[in-house]
């Protein structure tokens, strides 16, 4: 049996209370194998013994399963990790709550509709029951507030914790909320660091399922932080299908799978803008010809009362497909540009809720569906 085996063997290893393996969290820290006998040592930062027990145990409990070694030495070293290899906040210290899933919505350039698609699927998971928080972590450009409608003030408890606004059922959380929206922010990468970790230990979250985080674009200190300090359930990305975008995505994905977070799937957003219309002459007559020409489209099947829609693809098309393709990942949802979401948005209620019964609103739904299927597997 050679290292790359037990290796293999040690990621089917979850972390206590985590669905991620000791191995991603960067815990193995060395592999020595002799004959018949074996040493692994782990280093593992928590300071709660029981878990290092735990872990310990199970280490030996599928190695002594393997029946290969007459000798199996499980060590633990007593050494911080390092920066390289993030462990597992703990959730006691690092977040002011119990969530189950905290999940991600990240993208690796701007302007891609990021934040409107994070705000539709929290409300999408509320609609299916779940305890849902929102929590946009963008310090320089906070858009919850307008997303949402809401423009509160956090209360402070006497023990100077944040309680978070609620809106449409949820808890919402924004850096706008604390400085005002109007307000630029002209802060250094430490001190936004240091505000990303207030937003998990100083809000009082309470009990969630799902804590859904809008990432500002990019793979800055806001990420960095995230994957170091907090336990990251999995990341989601969004993009359009230009290659523009694309190209910006790729590096966020792959700085994710880097600090060893899941990317759950990809969302293409903008797909396509969806038009259609009626033909007919001045005295209402319609032409005789099957088909129409529009810019941008093959040619369009005409109806016989001269009705016709298409769909032209703004933005090219499909390449949020090849990037889940590339990651080996779920697409979780093609989401067309369509001005029903501009309005919804500007006027502060998502979509989702405000046309729940609209084909736009069951995309999302389906959206998920295919979300909580990659949480299964």
């Amino acid at each position: 049996m050679t290292k790359e085996d037990i290796k293999a063997i040690l990621q089917t290893i979850p972390y206590p209370g985590f669905s991620r393996d000791i191995v991603s969290f960067g815990m193995v820290h060395a592999i020595h194998i002799q004959d018949d006998a074996v040493q692994v040592v782990l280093k593992i930062s928590t300071q709660q013994e029981e878990k290092k027990q735990a872990v310990q145990a199970a280490v030996r409990e599928k190695l002594e399963a393997t029946q290969a070694f007459s000798r199996i030495d499980v060590q633990l070293l007593d050494e911080p990790p390092t920066p390289a290899q993030p462990q597992p906040a703990e959730t006691g210290s690092a977040v002011n709550g119990t969530i189950d899933h905290i999940i991600a919505v990240a993208s690796g350039k701007g302007g891609v509709g990021k934040s409107t698609v994070a705000a539709n699927l929290a409300v999408a998971l509320q609609q299916r029951g779940y305890q849902v928080g929102l929590l946009d972590l963008d310090i320089y450009g906070p858009s919850l507030p307008i997303t949402l409608g809401l423009n509160g003030q956090p209360e402070v408890t006497s023990d100077q914790k944040i309680i978070p606004l609620e809106r449409y059922g949820m808890k919402v959380m924004s850096f706008g909320f604390l400085s005002g929206n109007e307000t630029p922010v002209i802060w250094r990468g430490p001190l936004v660091a240091r505000m990303t970790e207030q937003f998990f230990r100083d809000v009082k979250w309470g009990k969630l399922d799902y804590l859904i985080l809008d990432l500002p674009p990019g793979t800055g200190d806001v990420q960095l932080t995230l994957s170091q300090k907090i336990p990251l359930t999995g990341a989601i990305i969004v993009t359009t299908p230009q290659d523009i975008a694309l190209a910006d995505v790729k590096k966020g994905a792959d700085m994710f799978r880097k600090v060893n977070t899941p990317v759950l799937g990809v969302v293409e957003n903008m797909s396509g803008f969806h038009v259609s219309g009626k033909i007919h002459f001045p005295d209402g007559s319609v032409p005789d010809g099957t088909r129409v020409t529009l810019a941008g489209t093959d040619q369009v099947q005409l109806e016989p009362d001269g009705t016709f829609s298409a769909t032209l693809d703004v933005f090219k098309r499909g390449g949020g497909t090849r990037e889940s393709e590339r990651l080996g990942v779920p697409l979780l949802g093609v989401l067309p540009l369509h001005p029903d979401f501009m309005l919804a948005t500007d006027r502060g209620e998502p979509l989702v809720r405000s046309h729940p019964e609209s084909a736009l609103a069951r995309l999302y739904g389906a959206l998920v569906d295919k979300l909580e299927q990659a949480l299964r597997e």
